[in-house]
């Protein structure tokens, strides 16, 4: 089906985001309010089908391919941005704005692309747009984070769009689906790092909690929940079943839990929980075999904890930032003893960590779960155990050492800091309240989400036994936490990663271009100078002596010759042109009688 005349959603955020300056101050709440609630409301009644096709050059572009795989993510994006912006409802800066709305609008043009092209274009806006999100924060730790990520993912970008035109000249297609990842091309592989890099895979991942990390309180609310996870939909739209990412993505879940633990501040922390909870969405894709009942299990599983993820992660991500917003702190060591001054965020943010961890009756226990399940009964054991010690590690650190930390350890707080701290307005409580409501609601009411998924969903999550063995991991991690609570406190350390090799990188190259590059272009430019310059120079200054003297000399000197002669003959002249004609005729006569009569 295809529809000549089609409203794209991610269109509703460029305009609203181009009137944004426009509007009054007064009535820009509301605007703010409207322009994401418009584009949920559109999703909500988008059906299935192609539409929005274009014919450029010898190719269709189609920025609406719309169906249930891009429904789900759709659906969970547009409402994330309603709830984003309503938490930083009370930012003045339209500029922050501007950039949020168009990094939500480049994520879901590249979620209802149906094209690599139209792919790539969008994939690149949410890079280009969503610095400004750390940039905006003005310090000067944020301004090189948002150069670091702003570098990192255009060489991401060359990547992918290296392997779609590797792929278009092997296909001639530019269709958006999925690839033989059976009989993987160097296309392929290239497609597959452009969509990884974006996902935070280790070694690829480090730019997540540098840029996180440095954010703005509220930017960092919409980057949790839009680059990952649409790497994660491009992952199961084009590359379902690919093995590599199996290992991977177990990887990833153990990786992101280990640095979490280290990690002293609360959103770096998060930062790499989000590289832990992308890995069982990673290793879902890897399982996503869909010629089996395991692998479509996998494949819904990767869509569902996608959804879920959204949600509490943006709620985790609302609680540290309010945090941070209130106090100015976001490190534990400067931090502690918070209940008291801000006890309905400590409870907003404790919903967000049951969420993550898989608490029964929150909305992580339904989603993860079935990643596991798919890793069991694909017979890969060792991921459905890989996953399950990534659980715990994610109860210890986002359950059990954010709150405990933020809100009853030891309280470090400055007199600033302690001062300043308090529940804060009612937009960013607000937007707390409906995500922990959400968290809550997909956990107790599995049809909610479970009949949005690509495939029917058989499976529940509420057995006995899932209980039990959920239960008995989650009470032996904090009974662990407790009994090694002293061994767990924060300290103001900083934990070396796999951006060590580009920041080091990056020095020794500037080293490098600064000595031995610029002595050697400081010769290479003096003898240029010396045997280029200087001869140039001199020949030019010969040949331009030579055009005035002797060229411009003939020329000027007929051109007097002719004016003179003509001076002559002009002063001969007598005024009536009868005569003169007469004259020049009878001169003319002569002549020719003369030369007849002589030869």
């Amino acid at each position: 089906m295809s529809s000549p005349f089609w409203i794209h959603p991610a269109l509703i955020f460029f305009v609203g985001a181009a009137l944004l300056p426009l509007v009054p101050q007064r009535l820009r709440k509301g605007w703010l309010l409207l322009v994401p609630s418009l584009v949920f409301a559109r999703t909500l009644f988008l059906t299935s089908g192609t539409f929005g096709q274009i014919h450029f050059l010898d190719w269709t572009l189609t920025f609406g391919r719309v169906d249930k795989l891009s429904l789900v993510f759709g659906y969970i994006m547009s409402l994330m941005a309603v709830i984003g912006t309503l938490y930083g409802l009370h930012v003045k800066r339209a500029g922050e704005h501007i950039a949020a709305w168009i990094y939500v609008g480049g994520s879901i043009g590249a979620i209802y692309a149906g094209d690599l092209l139209t792919l790539f274009v969008f994939w690149e806006l949410m890079a280009l747009s969503s610095v400004f999100l750390i940039w905006f924060r003005g310090r000067p730790e944020s301004l090189w984070a948002g150069y670091r990520y702003l570098l990192v993912h255009m060489a991401g970008g060359v990547a992918l769009l290296a392997g779609i035109l590797l792929h278009y000249q092997a296909t001639h297609s530019l269709e958006f689906v999925a690839f033989d990842v059976q009989q993987p091309t160097l296309a392929t592989y290239l497609i597959m790092v452009g969509f990884i890099l974006n996902a935070a895979v280790p070694p690829l991942h480090a730019w997540l909690p540098d840029a996180y990390g440095e954010a703005t309180f509220n930017g960092s609310v919409f980057m949790c929940a839009f680059t990952t996870k649409t790497a994660v939909y491009a992952l199961l739209r084009g590359l379902p079943g690919m093995e590599i990412l199996i290992p991977l993505g177990v990887i990833m879940a153990l990786y992101g839990v280990v640095y979490a633990v280290l990690e002293n501040d609360s959103r770096r922390l998060l930062a790499y929980h989000i590289v832990s909870q992308v890995g069982y969405m990673v290793a879902g894709v890897g399982l996503a075999d869909l010629s089996t009942p395991f692998g479509r299990l996998a494949f819904n599983g990767a869509c569902a904890h996608a959804f879920a993820h959204i949600l509490y992660k943006g709620l985790l991500f609302m609680g540290c930032g309010t945090v941070l917003h209130m106090t100015g702190e976001s490190r534990f060591t400067k931090l502690g003893g918070l209940y008291s001054k801000m006890p309905w965020t400590f409870l907003f943010t404790l919903i967000g960590g049951l969420s993550i961890s898989a608490f029964p009756l929150f909305s992580g226990f339904i989603s993860k779960s079935m990643i596991v399940a798919a890793g069991f009964e694909s017979h890969k054991l060792w991921v459905g155990f890989g996953l399950m010690l990534a659980s715990a590690g994610t109860f210890l650190h986002t359950g059990l050492k954010v709150p405990y930390f933020i809100w009853f350890g030891k309280n470090n707080c400055s007199k600033e800091a302690w001062d300043r701290a308090k529940d804060p307005g009612w937009n960013m409580n607000a937007a707390m309240i409906v995500a922990s409501v959400l968290c809550v609601f997909i956990g107790c009411y599995t049809p909610y989400l479970y009949q949005m998924l690509p495939f029917p969903v058989d499976y529940q999550p509420y057995t006995a036994y899932h209980i039990s063995e959920t239960m008995q991991v989650l009470l032996f991690t904090a009974l662990g936490f407790f009994i090694f609570l002293k061994k767990l406190v924060p300290e103001p350390t900083v934990s070396l990663d796999t951006d060590w090799f580009y920041r080091m990188g990056g020095r020794a190259f500037l080293w490098l271009a600064r000595t031995k590059v610029q002595v050697v272009d400081n010769v290479v430019g003096e003898i240029y100078r010396l045997g280029g310059l200087l001869p140039l120079k001199t020949t030019a200054f010969l040949v331009g002596l030579f055009d005035n003297c002797v060229i411009d000399g003939i020329v000027d000197g007929v051109a007097a010759g002719v004016r003179g002669v003509g001076n002559r003959l002009r002063a001969a002249q007598r005024g009536a042109l009868q005569e003169s004609l007469t004259l020049a005729f009878a001169a003319v006569v002569i002549l020719v009688l003369a030369f007849i009569f002589l030869f």
